[in-house]
């Protein structure tokens, strides 16, 4: 029996923290200060960095997963198709109305053309969108010729070296996945990784050819999407269908699309993950202000509550906790603002089961069956057992008023879990009594008291996969 910390189950933190480890972060001290803080995740930015250290903090933060007994994911965030800004030792000023001229390669400033990390001449289209430095200056490309990409500035700006390009009316279809992607994904594959993130993605066909590279490597791994291009949320649905989990990448989907869409977009995406049971990640600049200070603006506050609310699976922090100056404060100060807006939810009058979910599935239906009878019997929690970890996902994307716990004995089940709303896990061997024998220990350690009522869901054969079948009720003695 995998024992964690003790947790009263009204208590548990129903909405998970996915952190992001960097330089701020890189010790066992740090890393264990971010898990005991609240952590449920962590987040590891392939854009940076290499390989060997990779390894070193994967060793680490399943030595103090280990340790405290508490399931942690670990995520392979890979950069995708971002494109950049090549090397220079100047700050190039640009004035509104100037040409520049961008080239795979080039020198500068002895040609006079910016060089760029990625041949845009093959892809892009005259008249499309070429947003610089993160967006901060805005051109339009105007001609394409012998590789040189030729653009009229919109407005003054400056132009660093490496600084991010964002193209939202480029179709990079077939390129989503590159050759630093394929690189990083191999080595991820040997090793104790629970997802893979895909950035920039444009459709569905791109979620299925990175399954496809993850079969051919003989592992198992769930992948999440992160919504960030115009064309990703032209195709939502389907991508949504398409995917295990999702990310609002807020950060590059600000670039790409209007501002003002951002929110409507966050939405959707949340949505749509509670009608397909696919957990969703709201992500950037949530605790931005902590990177720098130790409280984060009002703004900031309502911005997780607001995740909250609708029913986000997960938030995650990225440079507060990557390199800010207070890393386990961010997740502390997270950590509190989550649990005072689930403890308010009906403030908020939203409904997710009856306004959102009307998937009609077999496990659906189950699932709203053991909720229905986990409410009017008073449960104090719902305790599954799982595989693969579908039935704890399903049960959850219903928004349950009460405790999931799951009991599997997969090891990277449980690790899944662990970004999976209200959601909590432990491991232990197949049994056609793990739930019984879980709540029994539960007992033991004062999670559960005398007269406790849990419903538990299990299947007829015990560690197969699709195989739940069978709900009890159970009143401890």
């Amino acid at each position: 029996m995998t024992k964690q910390p003790i947790t009263p189950v009204e208590e548990y933190k129903r909405t998970k923290i996915l952190a992001t480890i960097g330089p701020a972060t890189e010790t066992y001290e740090q890393i264990k200060a971010l898990i005991e803080a609240g952590a449920n995740g962590i987040r590891l930015n392939f854009s940076h960095g290499g390989h060997e250290e990779r390894i070193s903090q994967i060793e680490t933060i399943r030595k103090i997963s280990k340790e405290l007994g508490k399931p942690v994911a670990i995520v392979q965030d890979l950069q995708g198709p971002k494109i950049r800004l090549g090397d220079f030792d100047d700050v190039i000023t640009v004035r509104a109305g100037q040409e520049l001229r961008f080239k795979y390669g080039a020198k500068w400033p002895e040609d006079g053309i910016i060089p760029i990390q990625y041949d845009l001449s093959t892809k892009v289209k005259r008249d499309e969108r070429l947003y610089l430095f993160d967006g901060k200056v805005r051109t339009k490309i105007t001609n394409i010729k012998d590789g040189i990409v030729y653009a009229r500035a919109d407005n003054d700006g400056i132009l660093l070296k490496r600084k991010g390009m964002n193209l939202p009316d480029t179709n990079f279809g077939g390129d989503v996945i590159t050759e630093k992607d394929k690189a990083d994904l191999a080595f991820g594959c040997t090793q104790d990784i629970d997802y893979v993130a895909m950035s920039f993605i444009h459709s569905a066909e791109d979620i299925e050819q990175m399954r496809i590279l993850i079969k051919n490597h003989n592992v198992e791994r769930k992948i999440i999407a992160k919504i960030e291009t115009s064309f990703a949320i032209e195709n939502l649905d389907s991508i949504m269908q398409a995917t295990d989990a999702a990310m609002v990448a807020r950060g590059d989907m600000a670039v790409e699309v209007d501002l003002e869409s951002v929110p409507v977009v966050q939405r959707r995406i949340i949505n749509l993950g509670l009608k397909y049971g696919k957990p969703t990640i709201v992500a950037t600049q949530m605790l931005g202000s902590m990177t720098d200070m130790p409280e984060p603006t009002r703004a900031e506050v309502s911005d997780v509550a607001t995740a909250v609310f609708l029913g986000a699976d997960c938030v995650m922090l990225s440079e507060e906790t990557a390199m800010g100056k207070y890393p386990t404060e961010a997740v502390k100060v997270m950590k509190r603002i989550i649990k005072y807006a689930q403890s308010n939810q009906g403030v908020v009058g939203f409904n997710f089961v009856d306004d959102v979910h009307d998937e009609t599935t077999r496990q659906i239906s189950i699932s709203r069956a053991v909720i229905r009878l986990a409410e009017s019997i008073h449960a104090r929690a719902i305790v599954t057992e799982t595989k693969s970890g579908a039935t704890a996902i399903n049960i959850a994307s219903l928004r349950p008023d009460m405790a999931i716990i799951a009991v599997t004995d997969q090891p990277r089940t449980a690790q899944q879990l662990a970004l999976v709303f209200n959601v909590k896990s432990y491991v232990q061997p197949v049994s056609k009594t793990a739930a019984h024998k879980l709540t029994d220990f539960l007992q033991t350690e004062r999670v559960f008291d005398k007269g406790d009522i849990v419903v538990m869901v299990s299947g007829q054969y015990p560690g197969v996969v699709g195989s739940t079948d069978t709900i009890k009720v159970r009143q401890l003695s």
